[in-house]
């Protein structure tokens, strides 16, 4: 009887061992889990960072200082309505310059259209995790713009991005055929191929003032932790992020409220992560709190408009700044993404599905050689990886039938 229990005790314990295992299963789609740790290759963005650098305006780190009250205009007792916690806070992207510019919109457009082309041309799984992580964001973050730029002058983007017409949960990308939301980037790709960690949330812009910085520059595999630990700083280290109320308060922004999957134990979770990037007096006060409270919130889209028309002043304010910009980055032979070195008028068309020159030459040989190897096998989906065509030692050439005699 007590044999025959412990079997049954045994088999419930592999049953829940097999229920755990069920559970934390991946569900991130199969073309996006691999990946080669010892890869060389890069996916190149020249083209998003000449717009990026050309149009976000870096305000530097935060003072912490609060907005003076918005003054009403000459003959009218209208006020601009601001949070002024947060009001002069965040880096700012010249939304207005592609308001009244086609052009100015098919080019950004068209920088989407072959970031989701990228797989179709080089799986993912020949980059390292690092090169994904950097595909991904940069993914992400032009398709919020063109997403706002798309409704733009709207200025509060709150129901933009919550609820059940969110940008967020709409499938606007088509990627390796799967369609995805940019929830679906965040909180399956991302969220299980880099290990619930939150860094991840501080390169994922919003256009709003009261979430993470846009940069002037795309990421890149080679420094996309650095870069996402620098946005965690400016976010931290601002009044948008983080805010002492009083000795047993402290306030947060509303963000860490809507990711909460990345703080499992809200308060000690958040409290560990904070105190990494956090100084200054509000350290201090965070580690003297007993609660915190995520309430600090500014859903103002960061256009140059509003508080901070002052910074137009002295900024490009013409589309073909922007155009000519990113001229002088692409390959005179035309090759690039946007194709911009014979002419913007050429460029949409250039464009449409040839991101090649996203990838150096030798990965573009390596899978041109799989593409043969496929082929060769004649097997139908066959499986040919990178490594399996350097293994292969090339066939040896057919001899040369002997010349005919003469005779």
């Amino acid at each position: 009887m007590k044999q025959g229990l412990s079997v049954l005790l045994a088999s419930f314990g592999l049953m829940a061992l097999t229920n755990v295992v069920v559970a934390v299963e991946s569900t991130v789609p199969e073309p996006f889990r691999g990946f080669d740790a010892n890869s060389k290759y890069t996916i190149g963005y020249d083209d998003l960072t000449a717009v990026l650098k050309t149009v976000v305006v870096d305000v530097g780190r935060s003072t912490r200082e609060v907005a003076e009250p918005p003054q009403a205009k000459t003959g009218t007792r209208m006020k601009a309505k601001v949070k002024r916690l947060t009001a002069n806070e965040g880096n700012r992207f010249y939304y207005e310059t592609f308001q009244d510019s086609e052009e100015s919109r098919q080019f950004l457009r068209d920088i989407q259209d072959s970031l989701e082309q990228v797989p179709d041309i080089a799986p993912l799984e020949n980059f390292s995790r690092d090169e994904q992580l950097a595909y991904w964001l940069n993914l992400y973050n032009v398709t919020v713009l063109n997403e706002i730029i798309a409704i733009y002058p709207k200025r509060d983007l709150k129901k933009v991005l919550n609820g059940k017409n969110s940008i967020l949960s709409k499938k606007l990308l088509t990627v390796a055929g799967i369609p995805l939301s940019l929830d679906d980037i965040q909180y399956t790709i991302l969220n299980q191929n880099y290990d619930n960690n939150p860094l991840i949330i501080y390169g994922l812009y919003m256009g709003v003032v009261g979430g993470p910085n846009i940069r002037k520059s795309a990421y890149t595999g080679a420094d996309v932790w650095r870069a996402l630990e620098n946005n965690a700083y400016d976010f931290v280290n601002s009044n948008r992020g983080t805010y002492s109320l009083d000795e047993r308060t402290f306030r947060v922004s509303s963000m860490y409220d809507r990711n909460r999957d990345y703080f499992p134990k809200f308060k000690e979770d958040l409290s560990a992560h904070l105190v990494k990037y956090m100084d200054g007096y509000e350290r201090i006060e965070l580690e003297k709190a007993t609660s915190i409270k995520p309430d600090i919130y500014d859903w103002t889209v960061t256009d140059l408009g509003g508080t901070h028309q002052r910074i137009g002043g002295s900024f490009a304010d013409s589309s073909a700044a922007l155009l000519d910009s990113y001229k002088g980055t692409t390959p005179a032979d035309g090759g690039g993404v946007m194709g911009a070195a014979v002419g913007y008028g050429s460029a949409t068309a250039a464009s449409k599905g040839k991101p090649l020159s996203r990838f150096d030459q030798e990965l573009l040989a390596k899978l041109h050689k799989i593409d043969d190897a496929r082929m060769m096998e004649n097997q139908r989906n066959a499986s040919v990886s990178i490594e399996d065509v350097e293994d292969t030692p090339a066939p040896a050439p057919e001899a040369e039938p002997a010349p005919e005699s003469e005779e």
